[in-house]
Formats: structure tokens, sequence, C-alpha cells
């Protein structure tokens, strides 16, 4: 089973690609079929029955963060710190900035009271951390991204001081024991967002599948997987009392564990079909339809739905919309992103690689 990082870089999985389409089409469903139609901007014909089971679909987030964590310690293996800093942001600002400013457009034309839209929201969010600058996100669904980016720091950092390789499970024992102490007596803000300690399960769970896919198994990455999923269950109470607040209404603990149970499922079984599902063509579209998807959905959706209803068919709606924000998707996928990416990072590695140099921060991964 054990493989080195090298045949692992030339490995791409075409699994996981279905898998964050799958995640992604979760979280479609709980924003359009549950929670539209109870937090703003409400929709004016939602779909009631469907709800009990699109509250599910909110932990398609947890099963992103478990592929995260696989998917960036693979990508780190062997890198240096600029050249991870560099693909990551190639990857991520590219996409985000043009699927932020559509969402500020299309808001800007509707005008919902419910929803932001004024030129110094834009240009917080033009730094992704808007709420840094008191101002909302673009779109909720942007708070993901500043715990991905939070993920992709301390990975840097990892590899910057050459321990991330190295020392891994001793950096993942530590992130969990950082999340164990917050969360049952320390309860600090301050260590929850530095430390992204609600969601450090999942992203510590697929560092050390990856680690295990890399290495083989040991007891001591065994154990530290168990703990990881552990704590994730009892961080699903987090969720529960958010939703409670914010809802008036959640899943009962007994349900949600057994859907933690499903998500952690749906990652291993990813993984132990990683090289049945070859990365066709189609494999590759799919997967590229993930990151745009999720950026564009909530709200621009949201709008299209009450556009077009009651004018047509609250189902032919939905069918609609879906259409239309998957277009949108490849359009950015593959006609943006994947055609600046290799520039960006010709552009911006030299530069980073020279100042790193000048400062002396080019230590080696």
């Amino acid at each position: 089973m054990a493989s080195g990082p090298r045949s692992l870089k030339a490995e791409r999985m075409g699994s996981l690609d279905l898998l964050r389409l799958v995640a992604a089409l979760a979280v479609v469903c709980f924003h359009y079929l549950f929670r539209a139609s109870i937090a703003p901007p409400v929709l004016a014909h939602g779909y009631p029955e469907a709800s009990a089971f699109a509250m599910y679909g909110y932990m398609g987030v947890n099963l992103f963060f478990l592929i995260s964590g696989f998917v960036i310690a693979w990508s780190a293996e062997g890198r240096s710190w600029t050249e991870f800093a560099v693909a990551r942001f190639a990857r991520l600002y590219p996409g985000f900035l043009v699927c932020m400013t559509a969402s500020f457009i299309v808001q800007s034309v509707a005008a919902d009271p419910n929803l932001p839209y004024d030129p110094s929201t834009w240009v917080a969010n033009l730094f992704i951390v808007a709420p840094a600058f008191k101002r909302p996100f673009m779109d909720g669904v942007y708070w993901s991204i500043v715990c991905e980016i939070v993920f992709y720091g301390w990975i840097a950092i990892g590899l910057f001081f050459g321990v991330f390789s190295r020392w891994k499970l001793q950096l993942v024992a530590t992130w969990l024991l950082i999340s164990v102490v917050n969360t049952m007596a320390v309860h600090s803000t301050a260590l929850q967002m530095l430390f992204i300690t609600q969601y450090a399960p999942f992203f510590a769970g697929g560092i050390l599948a990856q680690h295990i896919v890399a290495k083989g198994f040991s007891t001591a990455a065994l154990i530290l997987l168990g703990t990881a999923f552990v704590l994730s269950c009892k961080e699903l109470t987090v969720a529960a009392d958010w939703m409670q607040a914010h809802y008036g209404l959640s899943l009962p603990y007994p349900r949600m564990l057994a859907a933690n149970v499903v998500v952690h499922a749906l990652f291993g079984g990813g993984l132990l079909l990683r090289r049945r599902v070859a990365p066709s063509p189609l494999v590759l579209v799919l997967g590229g339809l993930t990151y745009p998807l999720y950026l564009l959905h909530q709200d621009i959706g949201t709008l299209g739905l009450n556009a077009l209803a009651p004018a047509v068919d609250r189902w032919v709606a939905l069918g609609l919309v879906m259409t239309a924000v998957l277009s949108a998707s490849f359009v950015v996928s593959f006609f943006i992103e994947k055609p600046l990416r290799k520039p960006l990072i010709s552009l911006l590695l030299p530069r980073l690689n020279m100042m790193a140099s000048k400062l002396r921060l080019d230590r080696p991964a």
C-alpha cells in the first residue's frame, strides 16, 4: 500500500474529484432546499417537502475539509514553502475574484436589502477576509475559504521550517490536543480562529489518511485517525447549536452521528477507489466545476429562484437555476482558472523566491 511522494504526485485521483462535486452539491441542496426557506433572502416558493433531507447537506463542508486535508498534504510533499504558497494562491484567488465580482454585480442589479452589494464591501472582499475590515462576506459561503487559507498558512509554516513531512504525526497530534483543550476547557475564540479547532478533526483526518496512503499503516497514525474521528463527533454539537440559534431547529445528535459516519465512509471509499476511477476528461470537467459552483451558487441562486417562480413551476425554476450556475462554473473553471494557473505561477514564483532569498526566508521543505 505504501508509495512514495513522487508516485503520489503523478497520480490524479478521479474519485476525489467526483467526491468534491458530491460535497458541493450537498451544500447546494442545503442552501436551496432548506436554508433559503428559513433565512433571508427567503424563497417566495420554497421546498418544504425536501427540507428534512436537505438539512444534512451542510455536512458536505466537513467532507470538503477531509478531502482538503488529504490533497493539501499530498501536494505539499517535496515542495518548498514558496512553491506551495504560490500554487495555492494560483488555485484559489483567480476563481474567487471572478466569482465574488459576479456575485457583486448580480446582487447590485437585484438590490435585495438582505444582501451586500455596496462597492466598499466588494473592496473588502478582495482580501477574502472581509469581516476583518468590518464588512460582510459577499456570499456567506466564504467563511469556509477563510478556514482553508488558515490551514494553508500552517502547512506553509511547516514547510518553511522543514518539519511538515518529518514531524507530520507529531504536528497533527499537537493540533488535535489544542482542539480538545479548547473545546473542553478553554473555549477561546482566538484559539478557535487561529487553529480552526472546530474543523481541525476533519483536516487532520485527511492529513492522516494521506500519511497512511504514502507510508503505510502505523499504530501511531491509526490511533491519531481514531482520535480525529472521535473529536469530529464531539464537534458536531457545535454545528447543532449554531443551527438551532440561526434556524430554530437542528438535527438530533444520533442522526448527526450517523451522517458523520457516512461522510467519513464516503471519504474512505473515495480513497479505496482512487485507482479504479480514471481521471477521464469527463471526470476532470466535473471536478473542475466544484470550486466555482461552491462560490457562485448561494445568493445568486436564491435570487434566480425568486425571479423565476411563480412564473414557472418551482421545480422547473430549480432545474433552470442549477443549469445556469453549473454553466457559469464551467466557464469560470475552464476559461479563467485553468488558463491562468500556470502563467500566474510562472510570474509569481520567481519573484517570491527572490524576495525570500533577500530576506533569508528561503528555507527548504
